[in-house]
């Protein structure tokens, strides 16, 4: 099915922004040396996206419920393509700086749309079948754009932009065969159920929020912070620590196929299995005595890490009623990429508070072991509640 492999591609359209740039932030400091701001505006400039991304994409998502689907994500895609070239063409630093805002900006509408149609588009097993592919694909993916940004710096020091012209057929692509669905269909309108309200649920929504916020702030702290780990145990050389993490990396994937191996049960034994891995997996990561044993921590993290994001989206699309559900993923996208932009402070309070950034992997590890508990609370008085159900009947 086309529209499968269009969102299942757009939805990585996000990651782009922030891979793409760490090989070029040298370069373009560089190249700005007389600009005595570039030091923080360029580091900025990785992070800007997901900040404008936070505070929009509720308000996408209101968009979404109001005026349809197809419109929001073909012309956001069209917005993100020419706002992620823009920089390769602009000479002022400032400009570049706004057009990151405005890539933003588009990236909450195209997320928020994507996750929405993915859950309008098919039950629950499709869902989970282009949820799962999405996450396998996504490391492969992310280790190109790495490959492929640091050839276009190469080449030129703003050169990386031209990355961005890879969202241009997936316009195109948009433009022909995403379609508009109907919301008000049988399948949307039994999963609505007799007993829901038509309005607005707030507490399912603000639950929902809470929980990604939380998971999000967890998950970045190995994304932002694993080097300055290993650099604890002697691991100073980027490419050694390349060759290092490079295969531990890769359990992403096996977190992902773990992810639709369990996705027929309660989403709260997906939240038990993947809290509780990467909570290990950090403990094991603050504990380490030598890169050996922090790899194999890494390795942990990563399979936990690996089926965090599917899960979440997976939970929020079968949570949200049909009526509501853009204005629930606007939420969800906003909640998890305040997280990614709460976590790096966070982390470094903590680390002040103890002393090293292994301390801080433990804490963190802690954190997330006291999540799986309450997952695993919730499953087993969901179960109770069902045992009664059945006998009461």
């Amino acid at each position: 099915m086309p529209q499968g492999l269009i969102v299942v591609v757009a939805g990585f359209l996000p990651m782009i922004a922030v891979v793409s740039m760490f090989p070029a932030v040298p370069s373009i400091i560089d190249h700005f040396h007389d600009d005595p701001t570039a030091s923080w505006k360029v580091p900025w400039m990785v992070t800007a996206p997901g900040l404008a991304i936070a505070v929009t994409a509720p308000f996408a998502g209101a968009l979404i419920d109001r005026f349809g689907r197809r419109a929001l994500v073909v012309w956001s895609t069209l917005l993100y393509a020419m706002a992620g070239t823009a920089p390769f063409f602009l000479t002022s630093l400032n400009a570049m700086f706004l057009s990151r805002i405005a890539l933003g900006v588009a990236e909450a509408a195209i997320l928020t749309t994507v996750n929405t149609l993915i859950a309008d588009y098919w039950d629950e097993q499709g869902r989970r079948h282009w949820l799962s592919i999405q996450g396998m694909v996504g490391p492969f993916l992310g280790s190109a754009l790495i490959l492929g940004s640091g050839y276009l710096t190469g080449m030129r020091w703003n050169g990386v932009f031209l990355i961005y012209l890879a969202a241009f057929p997936i316009f195109l692509a948009m433009l022909a065969f995403v379609f508009e669905p109907n919301i008000d269909a049988p399948r949307a309108a039994a999963e609505q159920g007799p007993h829901d309200r038509p309005a607005f649920p707030v507490r399912k929504i603000g639950r929902i929020g809470l929980v990604t916020l939380f998971c999000s702030a967890i998950y970045y702290v190995y994304a932002v912070n694993g080097g300055l780990a290993f650099r604890e145990v002697g691991v100073a050389s980027s490419d050694e620590l390349g060759r290092i993490t490079f295969l531990p990396s890769l359990m992403v994937s096996v977190g992902a196929g773990i992810f639709w191996l369990a996705g027929k049960r309660r989403s709260e034994v997906a939240f038990v299995l993947l809290l509780g891995l990467v909570g290990t997996g950090l403990c094991v990561i603050g504990f380490a005595p030598d890169w050996k044993w922090m790899s194999a921590g890494v390795m942990i993290q990563q399979t936990g890490a690996g089926m965090m994001i599917l899960a979440l989206v997976a939970w929020a699309q079968r949570e949200l009623p049909a009526q509501h559900r853009g204005r629930g993923m606007g939420v969800w996208t906003g909640c998890f990429f305040l997280g990614q932009f709460l976590s790096p402070p966070a982390v470094t309070l903590v680390q002040r508070a103890i002393g090293s950034m292994q301390g801080t992997f433990v804490a963190a590890g802690i954190m997330a072991l006291a999540g799986m508990l309450i997952a695993l609370g919730s499953l087993l008085l969901r179960g109770k509640s069902t045992k009664r159900a059945v006998v009461a009947t």
